[in-house]
């Protein structure tokens, strides 16, 4: 058994899950999704401040008939504005990020065109039940958000974001006591049903678990981390 603690990230091997592959003369494409509430956008914007220093980084938000995610994100200062695009999918968002992609992969573009040196593109889904999953087509790596408010049954029920994301992430770990959810019993029901692919328990709102993330996101991309733990401030709003 493995200890609980935030900010470890748990393996069964060292190259477990780490599937991603740079597109060619484009930005790493990250694609975080999670259930309404999880901590996405909490993780985008804790990711932005934690890397912006040291590499060039871009984000697009997905939501039904708002762009609320993008504009958080200006507010707290994650990325300069022109950095930060909000998309709205005007449907289900699972589609606009799996079947027809073709609205975010239009944002990709006009983003990379804006920043011909971008690294790294974060792309966050709007809000999705544990079917949703990014097209290969649009995200190389998939980060897939979870809470542990929503009880620790979450990782045995499974989906396509539970069992086959690169990197399962369970957020708000501190409010298990709160809502009886028991770590040990997530722990052991993600590796059943994750095998081989990593996971994560995590604070966001501590900031604990981002710099393992980060982390994770340039090993897999094959981006140089040029000073990582110089950043460590950025995660400050």
């Amino acid at each position: 058994m493995t200890e609980i603690v935030s900010g470890q990230l748990i393996q069964a091997s060292a190259s477990a899950g780490r599937s991603g592959h740079r597109q060619a003369n484009g930005p790493f494409r990250v694609g975080i999704g999670g259930p309404v509430g999880s901590g996405k956008t909490a993780l985008t914007d804790r990711l932005c401040k934690y890397l912006r220093a040291t590499h060039d980084i871009a984000v697009i938000t997905n939501d039904i008939y708002t762009r609320e995610d993008a504009e958080f994100l200006t507010r707290s200062g994650a990325l300069e504005p022109e950095r930060i695009t909000g998309v709205e999918t005007g449907g289900c968002p699972h589609t606009a990020i799996r079947e027809d992609a073709s609205i975010n992969l239009a944002a990709v573009g006009e983003m990379v065109e804006r920043f011909p040196a971008l690294e790294i593109l974060f792309i966050e889904s709007g809000g999705d039940n544990l079917a949703a999953t990014f097209s290969p087509e649009l995200a190389d790596l998939t980060i897939y958000v979870i809470d542990v408010s929503a009880g620790d049954k979450i990782p045995r029920k499974g989906g396509p974001g539970i069992t086959r994301s690169d990197l399962l992430v369970i957020n708000k770990i501190d409010l298990a006591p709160l809502v009886g959810a028991d770590l040990g019993v997530m722990d052991r029901d993600s590796r059943r049903m994750r095998g081989q692919r990593p996971f994560l328990f995590t604070n966001l709102k501590e900031n604990r678990g981002v710099a393992e993330i980060a982390a994770f996101i340039l090993e897999a991309g094959g981006i140089p981390a040029r000073g990582l733990s110089a950043t460590a401030r950025g995660t400050q709003a």
